[in-house]
């Protein structure tokens, strides 16, 4: 039996992490109660107290000791649990203060605009698929959002359940951009408003296991387990010393990505948002966009959107041209999609809000009420900008529900190779940022 302590786990985190959600500093902490174990073989032990069977891959992740881990004729190797703590995981964010019943909010969305996402509708809206959300948990009382709350999960067991923000309103936005509904006259509109939309929570700011290595493993099997054709993960990790690849954590990753693509589940990754050369960053790596079988997504986004909305200016940038702080690296970016750009010194108020937050990204958001004692006290559903390549990989997850739906027999690769076919690199403009091109959602379907 081979062991991975604390010695390991240093090398692997470097004690700090780059974002748990894409481009966010974490603290990292070597759980002491809670291991992921290989057994030998695909058996669930049975001498141990199992949290989450992962036996597809012949692993569980456990509470025990390391003496019971040590006797354990089950285990053929183990290392401690990863659990993660960060701040807000967007680049930048901003609420909108304004009434939804007297707005027509799609004017505020170029994203939606630059992929023209209303002329793909023609063909399709999603229907027959189903995303899954791997994020800090989706607001369900969120009236432009649908949620599976039947096949959705918490990972984090908190008490909270699914279908709630138990981490914070990133999950929501991120949902929102992906599969926010479009059948009313007012709200916001998402890629594939028809998909089966799914919330897997692995964050929790309420006493549960947050964002720990194991339960975000433990999510994307469970998403290809629930027949998810997507899985949208706008989290990471970086840097990660490349060397730690070919030891526990790195394999036990890899054998669950690769899972999830044989059983058809693409899985869409933010690339992160360290303006960092994926490419030429020697013996680091991000995870999991460097992962097997991902599809890593860059971030592009205009700069000067406020003024061209309220006064037919001409954009500074347009939505195609990458974002300041985002990830790049031949091999190391799939695609490129609108995720938001940032320039803080366009700081006139255009309706109250600095003109630099209209080149976020607009799309739902929720507020997360506590009561006197800190205790998670429902939401207050709303609608507000962010920033970063977490932005970004939705639309491609939203796009890539299309697709699907558009070819029902494609699999996993299928669509991905539809998605990277249609794109193209805009001219005047480095490949590095784009993988295969500036995602074109009508041409891929």
């Amino acid at each position: 039996m081979s062991r991975h302590g604390r010695r390991t786990f240093l090398k692997l985190s470097g004690g700090v992490l780059g974002g748990i959600f894409a481009g966010t500093t974490v603290t990292a902490a070597e759980r002491t109660d809670r291991f992921i174990v290989e057994t030998k073989g695909e058996e669930t032990p049975t001498d141990l107290e199992v949290v989450f069977d992962l036996s597809e891959i012949g692993y569980a992740v456990v509470r025990a000791g390391e003496s019971e881990l040590e006797r354990s004729k089950s285990v053929k190797s183990f290392a401690p649990d990863i659990e993660l703590e960060g701040a807000d995981p967007s680049v930048e964010s901003r609420a909108y203060e304004g009434d939804p019943e007297n707005d027509e909010f799609y004017s505020f969305q170029w994203d939606k605009q630059a992929l023209d996402v209303p002329t793909a509708h023609e063909t399709t809206r999603g229907e027959g698929t189903r995303v899954a959300i791997i994020d800090s948990g989706v607001d369900a009382s969120h009236p432009d959002l649908e949620v599976n709350t039947d096949i959705s999960q918490d990972f984090t067991r908190d008490g909270l359940g699914a279908g709630v923000p138990g981490g914070g309103d990133h999950g929501t936005h991120v949902a929102g951009i992906a599969a926010a509904q479009t059948d009313g006259t007012t709200g916001v509109a998402g890629t594939a408003p028809a998909t089966d939309l799914v919330d897997f929570r692995v964050f929790s700011d309420f006493g549960g296991t947050n964002g720990a290595f194991s339960i975000v493993v433990a999510a994307v099997l469970a998403a290809a387990n629930a027949d998810c054709d997507v899985a949208n993960l706008s989290l990471g990790a970086y840097p990660i010393p490349r060397e730690g690849l070919g030891s526990f954590y790195g394999g036990f990753l890899n054998k669950a990505m690769t899972y999830a693509n044989k059983e058809g589940t693409l899985l869409v990754i933010a690339a992160g948002n360290d303006s960092a050369d994926l490419q030429h960053d020697k013996n680091l790596i991000s995870l999991p966009n460097e992962g097997a079988q991902a599809l890593s997504v860059a971030a592009t986004g205009p700069i000067g959107f406020a003024d061209a909305l309220v006064a037919g200016e001409d954009l500074e940038s347009p939505p195609k041209s990458p974002a300041f702080y985002t990830n790049y690296g031949t091999n190391a970016v799939d695609l490129g999609a609108p995720g938001g750009d940032v320039d803080t010194s366009l700081t006139d108020p255009v309706d109250g809000v600095p003109a630099y937050a209209y080149d976020f990204v607009f799309n739902t958001v929720t507020t997360v009420l506590t009561d006197d004692d800190g205790n998670y006290a429902g939401s207050v559903p709303g609608y507000g900008w962010k920033a970063g390549t977490s932005m970004a990989a939705p639309n491609v997850a939203g796009a890539a529900a299309l697709v699907k739906s558009a070819n029902p027999d494609y699999n996993a690769n299928q669509i991905e190779s539809a998605l990277e076919r249609a794109a193209e690199v805009p001219d005047d403009y480095d490949k590095t940022y784009y993988g295969s091109g500036f995602l074109s959602v009508v041409d891929a379907l």
